[in-house]
Order: C-alpha cells, then sequence, then structure tokens
C-alpha cells in the first residue's frame, strides 16, 4: 500500500485524512489505496503525469467524487459537508470570458450558496465586503467594475482566485493556477500565492516541477499509486520514476531543487 504522510507540527490539526482510498473510471483504476494527512496551514504541490489521477484526487477532497474504497475526511467530516469552507479555482473554469460581465460580479459567484442571497436577488453586506477583500488580496480592488472580459489572461485568473477566496476559505484547492497564463503573470500569482501560504492550507495541481520547489515543503507525487516527498529530495532520478521519462525541470528563481535537472 503506498503511503502519504505529510508530518503535521504539535500545534498543527490535521485538516484532510484519507486511509485506503481508491477510484475507477469505467472499471479503470485511476487512484489506487492512497493514506494521506495534511495539516493546517500546509502548502503542499500535487505533481504527477497527465491522466495520473491528480485532479480526481483533488475532486475526493472537494466530495465533487465519491471514493468506491477506503473513506476521506476535510475538515473532520465527509468533504460534501464542508464544502462551503473550500475554495476551488478548477484547471478549467465553466466561465464565458466573453459573457457581459463585470469584475465584481464574477467574485461575487463564489458566494453563491453561502446563503447571503436575498430572494429579491440582492446581495449581503457580508457578501459584498468578502468580495471586496478578495479583491483587495488579489490586487484588482480598482477593477471591480471592469467587464471581465477587458482583463488579460493573468487578471482573469487572480479574478478567478479571487472567486475562491470570496468564500473566506479555510482551504484552497487550484488545479493548474498558471495554466494559459504569461510569465509575467505568473510571478505575480506566484507572489500572491506566496502572501496567502501564511493564513491558509494550499494544495495546489501543477505540472511545472521547477516552480514548486521553491514555494512548498512537500510534494505529492500522483500516478495512480501515490507518495510524497520534501521538496528537497526531487531529484532527476526520482522524477524518472514517476513520470516514466525525463521531465525539463523550468526554475522561476535560483532555489531549484539539488541535484539539477533533467531534460527533455
Amino acid at each position: 500500500m503506498s503511503q502519504i504522510h505529510i508530518q503535521p507540527s504539535l500545534e498543527a490539526p490535521r485538516v484532510i485524512e484519507a486511509q485506503g482510498l481508491s477510484f475507477s473510471f469505467n472499471g479503470e483504476p485511476v487512484l489506487e489505496d492512497v493514506d494521506l494527512t495534511v495539516a493546517r496551514h500546509d502548502f503542499v504541490a500535487v505533481v504527477g503525469p497527465n491522466g495520473g489521477g491528480k485532479s480526481t484526487l483533488i475532486r475526493l477532497m472537494l466530495g465533487l467524487l465519491t471514493p468506491q474504497r477506503g473513506r476521506i475526511l476535510v475538515l473532520g467530516q465527509a468533504p460534501a459537508k464542508v464544502r462551503q469552507r473550500l475554495g476551488y479555482l478548477p484547471q478549467h473554469p465553466s466561465l464565458d470570458k466573453a459573457f457581459p460581465i463585470n469584475v465584481g460580479e464574477v467574485v461575487l459567484m463564489g458566494r453563491l450558496g453561502l446563503g447571503g442571497l436575498s430572494w429579491g436577488g440582492r446581495w449581503s453586506r457580508s457578501d459584498k465586503d468578502a468580495t471586496e477583500q478578495a479583491l483587495v488580496t488579489v490586487g484588482l480592488s480598482e477593477l471591480g467594475a471592469r467587464p471581465f472580459a477587458a482583463l488579460s489572461g493573468g487578471q482573469r485568473q487572480r479574478v478567478l482566485i479571487a472567486r475562491a477566496l470570496a468564500t473566506e476559505p479555510e482551504i484552497l484547492f487550484l488545479d493548474e493556477p498558471f495554466a494559459g497564463v504569461d510569465p509575467g503573470a505568473e510571478e505575480n500569482i506566484y507572489e500572491l500565492l506566496q502572501e496567502l501560504s501564511s493564513g491558509l492550507t494550499i494544495l495546489m495541481v501543477s505540472h511545472d516541477l521547477g516552480f514548486v520547489s521553491p514555494l512548498v515543503s512537500h510534494v505529492i507525487c500522483v500516478n495512480r499509486k501515490v507518495a510524497t516527498h520534501p521538496t528537497a529530495e526531487l531529484t532527476p532520478e526520482l522524477i524518472r520514476d514517476m513520470y516514466g521519462r525525463e521531465v525539463r525541470m523550468v526554475r522561476h528563481d535560483h532555489k531549484g531543487p539539488p541535484g539539477g535537472c533533467a531534460c527533455e
């Protein structure tokens, strides 16, 4: 049985726990016998090859999928029962960037289901306050009235992160938050995540192993089976074992993992 264990500090309670977790699509195993523990305020990257089960693992944690064997607890309960305490940025958000909606309205969508919207379609003061604070956090407070379609790719991604933050989550899940953004926008989002990590538990799916190394302390490696490693252990040999091939390491600063990089 594969083991994940992210050792929590004595002060940090466990916020995600799974035992013997398995899931299949149409009879084809996607995840097998996953055991894991994540502590409060951990920042963990989930990496692995395409189709290896990364997004499925995140969806199980969110309660969007149900385990076929084993169990998973989030904040001490079944994930579906605590979904309002979780923030989520999916890899492919179902939001047409050309839809006639402004930035503030996009972020307010994160408040749906929290009980603040009245029968008359009016948002509560707390909803508006949470939206304004989320925009301040991502550095876009001055763009609340701007059409979403008028933003750059990096700005749109930060708005969608703000939508996840508007739920005032205890855990933030990010599925490929750098997809489709240019290098300058990546750097802005990188700095934002560094700031957020001081007060949130963050789980981030990423394909960029060089990127995650200076930002996170642990990496969950998913390729049907699951293992975890401190970032410092990301060597070319380990990466080849995980991906079944060599993978280029793209670094965002000078603190990449020891041992150099493997190149395609």
